[in-house]
């Protein structure tokens, strides 16, 4: 695992703090640094990211902006919202414009680390403040789904847990599997959805009445 990850964040003290827990991880390498959107968006093809901590507040146009003009050019790069903001139209602001994380502020620095090898193993890490306002969206929604025919009974089940909030690991020790095998098995789910992350298979497979 060599991950590649570029910081858009203009508070100075921060960067610096996120772009030392990357440096100092062997996992990764350092990509860049971004005071700006626009330096971001400029300076993108210059540089190898595969994971992008993204702020969302940032002078001129905000990280939800980059994500939304910059994710349909590079849909390979996974976006990881780490800001102070906590709302609900922020949090699905982002979700909406290609973000597959969403970390809070107060994380700490190994969850932060945690957060960005799943992102990159395609996982959808979130804040438990942020799973939980997801996850109550769901919960308005009608118990209808729509699910492919090829879908597997062990795939069925996994993307309920998923809709639960549950992270790979909690639901691997609830089904006796291991966490690879859950990775896999979401893999073929995110396939076979023809979707990237699990907001977006969630959201194709309930919907309100």
């Amino acid at each position: 695992m060599n991950i590649g990850v570029a910081i858009v964040e203009d508070d100075k003290e921060m960067r610096e703090v996120l772009t030392k827990l990357v440096s100092n991880n062997e996992e990764m390498y350092y990509a860049g640094s971004f005071s700006s959107a626009e330096k971001f968006m400029t300076e993108f093809n210059s540089i190898t990211a595969d994971v992008v901590v993204m702020d969302i507040h940032l002078p001129g146009n905000s990280g939800i902006d980059a994500i939304r003009k910059m994710k349909p050019k590079h849909p390979e790069t996974q976006y990881l919202m780490y800001t102070v903001f906590e709302d609900d139209d922020k949090i699905f602001d982002s979700l909406c414009a290609g973000a597959t994380g969403y970390l809070l502020k107060n994380t700490p620095g190994p969850k932060i680390i945690e957060s960005i090898k799943e992102i990159y193993a395609g996982g959808s890490p979130m804040s438990s403040q942020i799973a939980r306002k997801v996850i109550q969206s769901f919960n308005n929604k009608s118990g209808t789904i729509h699910l492919p025919e090829n879908f597997t009974t062990r795939e069925a089940e996994i993307l309920e847990h998923l809709s639960r909030g549950y992270r790979y690991k909690e639901i691997a020790g609830m089904l006796y599997i291991s966490t690879e095998t859950v990775r896999t098995h979401i893999r073929n789910i995110y396939q076979k959805l023809q979707v990237q992350s699990r907001t977006d298979a969630l959201n194709k497979v309930y919907y309100k009445r």
